[in-house]
């Protein structure tokens, strides 16, 4: 048995209130962030690059001291308790520093001791972890030989050594391939659907937040601009979106003109003339005659139920610029609830 300080658990494992984080010549990260996150919830923090994602979670990790207001992690203050929050919380950053030229297991058992594990507990906390994560035909390879894609797996078991009561993910993903980021994406529900750990993720992929979080936190420019379940998220942006896309470019202002008949202009994609439909599906027949009667020839036409990219825009007024990542290969992973 593998001694682990006990697990303390909150109602809200995450508390912020008013957070703000300001750099030199008055520039502003973070700027009045208030979060409540409960115990056992996996918490999703969308924006693109520089919109305060990192800094937010460096700050709650007390890597970073709050210039303004207040946050709790675990029940404990991020800034007068930081030695507790350390002690409850797993953290896997962006720029995690592994050593390549030890062994995974060397690392696992390494991480161990400064938790202030016993020899055998460290042994047998490695094997569970290796085991966990899918590495145990690599644990005795120098890190230095792994891909991008276990170097992440990797790094997520090292945060999990101490079985923390809040887990910290920022953008783990990133850079990885599908079949690596559906891994991490499974793993990821194991640890919030077994052990109850409450998982704080940042991420700049609509496709991983919609699959991955029960609740969501989109920022942008240091603010918090929406936040719900996704679903809730969509459901308030209201209308699918029809998209037209006519045989002539020529004739895009014509399209426009019979479209702005069923609802409001939206960005669309390059050639398309896009609409929110506020008649939905039953629409659709409609806006064919009417294309028809004006002479438009449709190449293709598309309705599509709002996403969490139409979220961001209509809280941002522009499209996630970030969320390049490329669609996992076959069917798409169960949601987390």
């Amino acid at each position: 048995m593998v001694a682990i300080p006990s697990r303390v658990v909150t109602a809200l494992a995450v508390e912020t209130r008013d957070l703000v984080r300001e750099y030199k010549g008055g520039v502003r990260a973070v700027n009045g962030v208030s979060l409540a996150v409960a115990s056992g919830e996996v918490y999703g923090f969308l924006g693109p690059n520089g919109a305060g994602k990192s800094t937010t979670v460096r700050m709650l990790c007390t890597l970073l001291r709050p210039t303004a207001g207040w946050a709790k992690v675990a029940g404990h203050d991020v800034a007068r308790d930081a030695a507790a929050v350390r002690r409850s919380i797993g953290v896997a950053l962006q720029d995690a520093a592994i050593d390549p030229y030890m062994t995974g297991r060397e690392l696992l058992r390494l991480q161990g001791v400064l938790h202030g594990l016993s020899r055998q507990g460290c042994r047998d906390r490695a094997d569970v972890l290796l085991d966990r994560v899918g590495l145990v035909d690599a644990a005795d390879r120098r890190v230095g030989t792994y891909s991008g894609g276990m170097r992440r797996r990797l790094d997520l078991a090292l945060a999990l050594v101490h079985e923390p009561v809040v887990l910290f993910l920022d953008e783990p993903t990133t850079g990885l391939d599908p079949l690596s980021r559906v891994t991490l994406w499974d793993e990821v529900r194991r640890l919030n659907t077994e052990l109850g750990t409450t998982v704080f993720l940042t991420t700049q992929y609509l496709e991983e937040a919609d699959q991955l979080v029960d609740r969501l936190g989109i920022i942008d420019d240091g603010r918090i601009v929406a936040e719900g379940t996704p679903r809730e998220l969509k459901a308030q942006v209201g209308d699918p979106t029809l998209a037209v896309t006519p045989v002539r470019a020529e004739d895009r202002a014509r399209a426009r003109e019979v479209l702005s008949g069923f609802g409001p202009e939206v960005l669309g994609a390059h050639g398309c003339v896009a609409v929110r439909l506020a008649a939905g599906a039953e629409g659709l027949a409609a806006v064919v005659r009417a294309m028809d009667d004006a002479g438009v020839a449709v190449r293709e036409i598309d309705l599509a139920e709002p996403s969490l990219d139409d979220v961001f825009l209509a809280a941002t007024g522009r499209h996630l610029e970030g969320d390049e990542a490329p669609a996992p290969a076959g069917p798409a992973p169960a949601a987390s609830r």
